[in-house]
């Protein structure tokens, strides 16, 4: 492993910077041989479409100092010594603890990040200056054992459908895993809560759709051979993988943005770290233009109201939330005491 620092020249909006990157030849993903120089380099060559992405967002950086199989943790809050081009913005989590969580908003800051060995980005799904209000709703297609990336697919298809009808334009990406991320752009005017029941809402109308495919059952002994639709991703402080993060795995992937028509003949593992930059450069960002028309989530809210009415409530909340109203008890059903 390399020792020697290098400084990496890096273009951004205010013009280039120098970062200092040191011990460039550590081995980040070792069946590949990806180095934290490669990976730095790799975000150089994304910085455009990484930045548009994850930036102007509060962001939790997952870091792994001794590579991807090694010990890794989060990083919230903004370090000693950060560089005076990465900015913080102080954020509500659900405890009702505030502090400030870091904030990229040009592509050094993202180099910088991977200067403390972060691997996987997480953005939140709303901005900066409106932390409370997401302006991205985001759905996570889950593949439980007995399905695929192909199952995904199928879901994914059938619910930028209901998103559509719904009046929102969907967009998709890969995890970098087995599954897909899609999203859509709505205007900033509901906080999390209402964000999280208009994907409960889409979720449930793509589980009438496909209850032989998808389900929203949030206990895994439940689920089945069936796309998990993780509604709980629409929880404040809950975060995926950013578009063009890498993924702690073996083959260095990549979360991956997709034009809609070339999904049906994807392959996840295409998506690494060594081709992403030249998929960009060659086919262009499918997300560019993401947000020049964003949604409302009121259609979905009515479906929310309407679920409500017919008997179905609220589901589980995550378990380090306190107890929200109107939620089911926490307890897997197998280890739930009968009534009497």
């Amino acid at each position: 492993m390399g020792t020697d620092a290098v400084l990496l020249t890096v273009p951004g909006p205010q013009g280039d910077r120098e970062v200092r990157l040191s011990s460039p030849g550590r081995i980040l993903w070792r069946e590949t041989g990806t180095t934290k120089l490669d990976l730095a380099r790799y975000i150089i060559d994304v910085g455009t479409a990484f930045i548009r992405a994850n930036g102007d967002r509060p962001v939790t950086l997952q870091r792994f100092p001794d590579g991807v199989e090694g010990d890794q943790y989060f990083s919230k809050n903004p370090p000693r010594g950060a560089p005076d081009f990465v900015r913080s913005v102080t954020v509500v989590y659900p405890s009702g603890r505030s502090h400030p969580q870091l904030v990229l908003d040009e592509p050094a800051a993202a180099v910088w990040a991977v200067q403390m060995n972060t691997v996987v980005f997480h953005p939140w799904a709303s901005r900066a200056g409106l932390p409370e209000n997401p302006d991205e709703l985001r759905i996570d297609l889950d593949p439980q054992p007995g399905t695929g990336f192909g199952d995904a697919v199928t879901a994914a298809v059938e619910l930028r459908s209901v998103l559509g009808e719904a009046g929102l334009t969907a967009f998709v990406k890969t995890s970098g895993n087995r599954g897909l991320h899609v999203f859509a752009p709505i205007t900033p005017t509901h906080e999390f809560l209402d964000v999280r029941h208009a994907v409960i809402a889409a979720a449930r109308e793509l589980e009438r759709r496909m209850p032989r495919q998808v389900t929203t059952n949030w206990w895994k002994e439940e689920r089945g051979e069936r796309v998990f639709v993780d509604f709980n991703q629409a929880n404040r402080d809950r975060t995926m993988a950013g578009a063009y993060s890498p993924r702690p795995l073996a083959h260095a992937p990549v979360s991956c943005p997709l034009d809609w028509d070339e999904l049906g003949d994807a392959d996840p593992r295409d998506h690494t770290v060594a081709t992403v930059p030249d998929r960009l450069r060659s086919t262009g960002d499918p997300w560019a233009r993401m947000h020049d028309h964003p949604g409302t989530i009121d259609l979905l809210l009515g479906w929310w109201a309407r679920d409500r009415e017919a008997g179905l409530g609220e589901l589980p909340f995550p378990p380090d939330f306190p107890k929200m109203p109107g939620e089911p008890p926490r307890v897997q059903p197998s280890r739930a005491r009968p009534d009497h």
